[in-house]
């Protein structure tokens, strides 16, 4: 099935300092990683969109025929060692707006702003929902 490479933004608003964060790709490898300072950290993943809407490629996890994330992977995950945290956060993807997905279409690019610490102020995990909405950059 043919489609369109796009490139979605993932930005995580305070990340946790000198902790590592980076991609996860299909094999569970660590990619781009970097240390998060004081500011915020963004992750720039291309994805392919289908005709049929559906977005796949080498970041793209699924879950049931619908539900598409992708990964960030902390500490120890994404490459560094040394870590106190093993952990990764999920970032759906399945559910960005089709009107929004037009537009990456064209070479736009979509942006989601996510939070970098749980409320015990440890880096964030597992499901995490956007602060900020996806939006055209």
């Amino acid at each position: 099935m043919a489609g369109s490479t796009i490139t979605l933004r993932l930005t995580i608003a305070d990340p946790v300092p000198r902790v590592a964060y980076s991609l996860q790709d299909k094999a569970n490898m660590p990619v781009e990683p970097r240390i998060a300072g004081d500011g915020p950290i963004s992750f720039d993943v291309p994805v392919i969109l289908s005709d049929d809407g559906r977005l796949t490629g080498p970041f793209v996890r699924r879950e049931g025929p619908a539900r598409r994330f992708v990964y960030i992977a902390i500490g120890t995950s994404a490459g560094l060692h040394a870590s106190a945290w093993s952990r990764r956060a999920k970032i759906n993807v399945h559910d960005i707006p089709a009107d929004l997905l037009a537009q990456a279409r064209e070479g736009r690019l979509l942006e989601v702003v996510l939070p970098g610490r749980a409320k015990d102020g440890s880096p964030a995990c597992a499901t995490v929902r956007p602060i900020q909405a996806w939006r055209v950059v």
